[in-house]
């Protein structure tokens, strides 16, 4: 049997740091599934998702908590069953383009949660917008749907926000 382990990492970002989690996961035998890494502001920010023999489990834990120090942070959450996609809805993926202003993602997720619409990915920047070097906030993310909900009832749902709000599908 496998367990499919969560890790979270949160370090100064330098050369290495991805290098030294693939080979204590490849040493117990994980397998690397899914990720999503960052550079924020210095700070080395990742999410993975690997599979590893559940006998190798504790060696693992024990090997990367043996990686941590004041400058590496890691945690390790043992996953539940997933939910198909069959069972929760269409997924759907979204671009979102707004002035930017304070409390946007409040916003943006408060009126999704209140439509029972889970957010999967959310993958956001600000840039200044090309002709008035006004700053222009840019989200894509991937949402399930419950099955009631609609992809135009979503579009209206996240227009009706602001004025200034664009919605794009994605493929």
């Amino acid at each position: 049997m496998h367990s499919s382990l969560v890790i979270t990492v949160l370090a100064d970002d330098k050369p290495g740091i991805v290098e030294k989690l693939a080979g204590t996961i490849a040493a117990a035998g994980g397998n690397w599934l899914e990720s999503s890494m960052s550079r924020l502001s210095g700070k080395f920010a990742g999410l993975l998702l690997i599979s590893v023999p559940d006998n190798n489990q504790a060696a693992l834990a024990t090997a990367l908590q043996a990686l941590e120090s004041p400058a590496l942070k890691i945690s390790i959450e043992t996953t539940g069953a997933a939910l198909s996609d069959e069972e929760t809805g269409s997924m759907v993926g979204v671009e979102i383009v707004a002035n930017d202003r304070p409390g946007i993602v409040e916003e943006i997720s408060r009126l999704l949660a209140s439509a029972q619409i889970n957010v999967v990915s959310l993958e956001t920047f600000c840039e200044s917008a090309p002709m008035s070097a006004e700053p222009m906030f840019h989200a894509q993310a991937y949402l399930q749907l419950p099955e009631a909900t609609s992809v135009e009832t979503l579009t209206d749902l996240l227009e009706q926000l602001s004025d200034d709000l664009m919605v794009e599908l994605l493929d």
